[in-house]
């Protein structure tokens, strides 16, 4: 925290401008601030400092710390709420995906399943290797084709899981493609003792899949992450190499998440 003025402090002298420079004197190291700061901040007499601090104190973006100075209040927290309901799980996840599609030089989905359907929530594309592959966004495909409706499928309790499968038309896209219950419940299980999922031509023909659950605070699998690219270019050696960096960017998705709804 500087006790130094703006050096354009001269064109942004409104009081707006004023409140805004005393919040944002407020870090991690600064959680109480005194009039006598703000006043050096601001290059104003202190009795103007608290005229500015009151004013805040009333609007209850700060409150007079029990120690002395004051702290951030309560109406920041309910702004700071309201701000994290804003943020939809796009938003959340694309930064990251974005950031692992750039260093695989792959395609990344972000993936949601709704009841037996599978749903293409948005994708990353690599500047150098776009591929056509059937998860467009907003397309839906079965559950027992692709990492993703893989993944999203193997969390659901064993029970709903099998039931769906049970009770949907299970499409077979490719030869690779799964469609007896008992192999893709063991499957499942496979998949959740990984953490993660693989896949080859199951959904498109010479195309990889892997992706890893996104999950909520509570632990529930609410979306994937998923890397997909040619066969061709990802050798089974590269597979588990990854996996690995596909089930990191789905865990700082879930704790970018978790920030959004505590």
């Amino acid at each position: 925290m500087s006790g130094t003025t703006s050096p354009n402090y001269r064109e942004r002298n409104s009081t707006a401008d004023r409140a805004l420079d005393i919040l944002t004197m407020f870090d991690d190291t600064h959680l109480v601030v005194t009039g006598t700061a703000v006043a050096e901040r601001l290059g104003v007499a202190r009795s103007t400092a608290y005229r500015y601090l009151q004013s805040l104190v009333a609007g209850r973006f700060l409150e007079e710390a029990p120690g002395g100075g004051f702290r951030l209040g309560l109406r920041v927290l309910e702004i700071a709420r309201l701000a994290r309901r804003s943020y939809g799980l796009t938003e959340i996840a694309l930064p990251s995906m974005q950031e692992l599609s750039e260093e695989v030089h792959e395609t990344v989905l972000l993936t949601r399943r709704t009841g037996d359907l599978v749903v293409c929530v948005d994708r990353a594309e690599s500047g150098t290797r776009a591929v056509r592959i059937s998860y467009e966004r907003g397309s839906t495909l079965p559950l027992n084709a692709g990492a993703s409706a893989l993944v999203l499928l193997a969390w659901s309790p064993e029970a709903e899981a099998r039931r769906l499968l049970e009770t949907t038309e299970l499409h077979r896209f490719t030869p690779a493609t799964l469609t007896d219950v008992d192999a893709l419940m063991e499957r499942l299980a496979r998949i959740r003792r990984l953490g993660h999922s693989i896949t080859r031509g199951e959904l498109d023909p010479d195309i990889v899949g892997i992706a890893a659950p996104i999950t909520t605070p509570d632990g529930q699998v609410t979306a994937a992450v998923s890397i997909a690219a040619l066969a061709s270019r990802i050798y089974p050696e590269a597979e588990t190499e990854l996996a690995q960096k596909v089930r990191v960017t789905a865990n700082e998705i879930s704790e970018r998440l978790a920030l959004t709804t505590d």
